[in-house]
């Protein structure tokens, strides 16, 4: 085509008149003709790249709150094992309902997930046994075998292996009893900074008491440091969620974590087994 057909734009056109550009700063558009950006279709900003813009940022703002909740998590777990020694828990020696040593070496490979309290106890011990009970449900389905629950007797004069054992059965069959001595049990309850009120002695007609003590489970990694704190304003959800949370922030890191059947679960395996 020639260029008497072409349409010509002149560059630049000067405010007191137009002037003609010189050759080589023309710019001929034939008739017919078409951009490049609109013969591949591109679009300065398209509803789809504004989609694809607000997902990566909602994504990275995601992230980055994930992230920083993770390293606040891990931050509070440093903080709690202290210098030399664990700011809450330590060396200790109990035995478990069945008359089998327990110290906090059994606590090693998995997560534990430990209470204070004693079988007299009216109203709290039942309601926080509960609610570990339907936590450790929804751990279970999620988390297999990776906590282990531990109930530890605060009152050693009235809570015998026995006793414990038929209070303990009322409540989650995964809930491991401990009881010792009153100086065993003085000793763990200061390694815990739990409050320690029991009498080391009782006279005749004085078995009617009440045993003050701390309200909450306490979350122990598999290394045996503690890590947080669960109270009683938590829900099982919301106890499970912490949890699992440090769980999940504990494989992120490729650590090893028990997963061997609870007690309770071996015991009905071998149970079912035997049946058939």
């Amino acid at each position: 085509m020639s260029t008497d057909a072409a349409f010509l734009i002149l560059q630049p056109e000067i405010e007191s008149g137009r002037q003609i550009a010189p050759p080589h700063r023309r710019t001929y558009l034939y008739p017919g003709y078409v951009s490049s950006s609109d013969a591949l279709g591109v679009q300065p900003f398209s509803f789809r790249s504004a989609a694809l813009f607000v997902g990566v940022g909602a994504g990275m703002i995601f992230y980055f709150q994930f992230e920083k909740k993770r390293l606040e998590r891990k931050r509070i777990v440093e903080m709690s094992k202290g210098y030399g020694k664990p700011k809450v828990g330590g060396p200790f020696a109990l035995k478990d309902v069945d008359g089998n040593d327990f110290t906090d070496k059994d606590l090693l490979g998995k997560y534990s997930l430990i209470y204070f309290g004693f079988s007299h106890c009216p109203d709290i011990c039942p309601d926080e046994l509960d609610k570990m009970g339907e936590a450790l449900d929804i751990i279970q389905e999620r988390a297999p075998n990776t906590v282990r629950p531990i109930f530890i007797s605060c009152d050693p004069n009235r809570d015998t292996p026995e006793v414990l054992k038929a209070y303990l059965a009322e409540f989650h069959p995964a809930i491991l009893g401990l009881v010792g001595t009153w100086q065993q049990t003085k000793d763990v309850c200061k390694q815990y900074r739990v409050y320690f009120s029991t009498p080391p002695e009782l006279k005749p007609g004085e078995e009617d008491y009440l045993v003050d003590h701390s309200i909450y489970f306490y979350v122990m990694d598999p290394e045996g440091d503690f890590v947080e704190c669960i109270g009683r304003q938590d829900t099982p959800e919301s106890a499970a969620a912490i949890v699992l949370q440090h769980i999940k922030d504990w494989r992120r890191e490729r650590k090893p974590v028990d997963t061997t059947p609870l007690p309770y679960l071996q015991k009905k395996e071998t149970v079912s087994g035997g049946k058939q």
